[in-house]
């Protein structure tokens, strides 16, 4: 079956860098557009950034410039590099796929970013 298991959160402060990584199983990784989101305590979960299967990447706003979505097809990994963090990046962040309309996620990380 589908996992999507990640790793890499932490706590770090301001300025800092954290990499995220994605460990995905049970599905042809290379064919599917991968995502991360993420949810900060009561707010709703929202996109992060987003890599097709090609390798084109898109990204919210709020984090253009400072993270970078990567793909690993050999490894079935997607990694979420973040750099120059703020505290306003602290969330659970999570792996995100669809398949046929049915959406997969991953257990989260918890990213805190505090002094």
């Amino acid at each position: 079956q589908v996992q999507l298991v990640e790793s890499g959160g932490g706590l770090v402060q301001p300025g800092g860098s954290l990499r995220l990584s994605c460990a995905a199983s049970g599905f042809i990784f290379a064919i599917f557009p991968m995502a991360w989101y993420r949810q900060a305590p009561g707010k709703e979960r929202e996109l992060v950034a987003v890599i097709s299967s090609g390798s084109t990447t898109n990204y919210a706003d709020a984090v253009k410039g400072r993270f970078t979505i990567s793909r690993d097809n050999a490894k079935n990994t997607v990694s979420l590099q973040m750099n120059s963090l703020k505290p306003e990046d602290t969330a659970a962040y999570y792996c995100h796929l669809e398949i046929r309309s049915i959406t997969y996620w991953g257990q989260g990380t918890q990213v805190t970013v505090s002094s």
